[in-house]
């Protein structure tokens, strides 16, 4: 597997980031843009030293109120991510900060007793939760004095990507499946970065990418789902934050998570253990729920086979964001629903459709694909008995159903009438 040159720690500033640590062996290996462990090729990821702060007298109490006086938006706990201290000043699309929303509708009708809350983060500035992961990364982009910013994508990380370098000043170049959703390309397209279809599925075009890191064609080029993964990683961070802090400093006993690479779920768990960790929150048990469709479930099949190991699989279904049929954090996901109590669960397209829907009809959020599936699987634990409708939950819808418009292309006019008031009755539509 390919690494990049690592950059020695004294030239970066990453706020409390100190190091790269394998999740496998532990090994620790200087800042820079490099994703595999040189002696075990496991994954790398960032760790920290956030005793700093409670050394020098800031103890949880004074983070908490630094915390809310923050910007609206995830740059309110840059002291818990891998960027400087003045990133809110930098040209950033600043995403976060988006609603809990109180499920109250949603919730009666799967039979909740507990609150209901949908984290909805269809509102950031590309409409899906991946501006929180580029945003971090085009901070260690900078530092590492790349010049382009690329991905592989399954869509909403392409616009992500595009956008952002388009407000930082860099070069985009972005690698998509040739097949995605028309409002996806055209959405990552627009904003004036090369747009590039490759033949074949995701895990093609993330083969494709590995590759071009060790050319020297792909020189100067940060990939952020792959030389810059670490850092990338640590935004999706942010919803657990934002979560806890939206529910007063209190960690949520459910959580329900889509799971494509299934790097989401597992920085959420990591979220919630940081704050615990510094005391932000009190540390009480909590359970969280992978949900996949039922085209693209390799981790759901190997949780319910009760395997660690997962075995790939060709994606087919209609939540082309979730179509990772390789997930690289699959094993992990495993990990963590296992510790928590949860589970990994998948449903089909009929049910994703069915389950856009009812979160429309219900509250009002017309999610993508992705939040079909945590919905839908949502409502498949509650009727099955294995998500507690009685404690509180929350579930994660990631875009904005504008993207996946052919997913619901049957919903439309009620009727056709004509200006008249007779026309209108005759319709069937007066008041009863």
């Amino acid at each position: 597997m390919a690494t990049a040159t690592q950059v020695p720690v004294a030239t970066v500033d990453l706020g409390p980031a100190t190091a790269l640590s394998c999740r496998e062996c532990g090994t620790r290996f200087p800042l820079g843009p490099s994703f595999a462990c040189l002696e075990c090729f496991g994954p790398l990821e960032i760790a920290y030293d956030f005793g700093s702060a409670e050394a020098s007298g800031q103890g949880a109490e004074e983070l908490r109120r630094r915390i809310e006086a923050g910007p609206a938006s995830i740059w309110r706990y840059a002291p818990l991510l891998p960027v400087p201290a003045d990133v809110a000043g930098k040209p950033n699309l600043n995403p976060g900060w988006t609603p809990l929303v109180k499920a109250d509708n949603l919730g009666r009708e799967l039979g909740f007793t507990a609150q209901l809350h949908i984290k909805d983060d269809s509102g950031n500035p590309t409409h899906s939760f991946k501006d929180r992961v580029v945003a971090c990364a085009i901070e260690a982009a900078r530092a590492f004095d790349f010049t382009t910013l690329s991905c592989s994508s399954t869509g909403n990380l392409a616009g992500a990507v595009g956008a952002a370098a388009a407000r930082a000043g860099f070069r985009s170049c972005v690698f998509i499946p040739h097949d995605l959703e028309q409002g996806k390309v055209v959405m990552a397209g627009v904003y004036g970065g090369e747009l590039v279809g490759i033949e074949g599925n995701y895990d093609d075009v993330n083969r494709f990418c590995s590759e071009l890191i060790g050319d020297p064609a792909g020189a100067g080029w940060g990939f952020v789902n792959v030389n810059l993964r670490p850092y990338y990683g640590e935004g999706s961070k942010t919803l657990a934050y934002e979560i806890c802090e939206q529910l007063g400093w209190r960690l949520p006993e459910q959580i329900v998570v889509p799971v494509a690479s299934g790097s989401q779920l597992t920085k959420i768990d990591k979220g919630l253990r940081e704050l615990i960790g510094l005391g932000l929150v009190e540390d009480r048990p909590y359970r969280i729920f992978g949900a996949q469709a039922e085209g693209c479930s390799p981790v759901s099949a190997a949780f319910k086979a009760g395997h660690d190991v997962i075995r790939p699989v060709k994606p087919d279904t209609i939540a082309k964001s979730l179509a990772i049929g390789n997930p690289a954090d699959g094993p992990y996901v495993l990990d963590i629903a296992r510790r928590t109590g949860g589970a990994v669960e998948d449903v089909t397209d009929a049910e994703v459709v069915a389950a856009i829907r009812l979160l429309a009809r219900t509250e009002g959020i017309f999610a993508e694909t992705a939040g079909g599936v945590t919905v839908g699987v949502l409502k498949k634990l509650v009727e099955t008995g294995r998500l507690d409708p009685a404690k509180e939950t929350v579930a994660i819808n990631t875009g904005d159903g504008l993207k996946t418009l052919d997913a619901v292309a049957d919903a439309g006019l009620t009727a056709t009438i004509r200006p008249t008031l007779d026309s209108f009755r005759a319709a069937g539509l007066a008041s009863a």
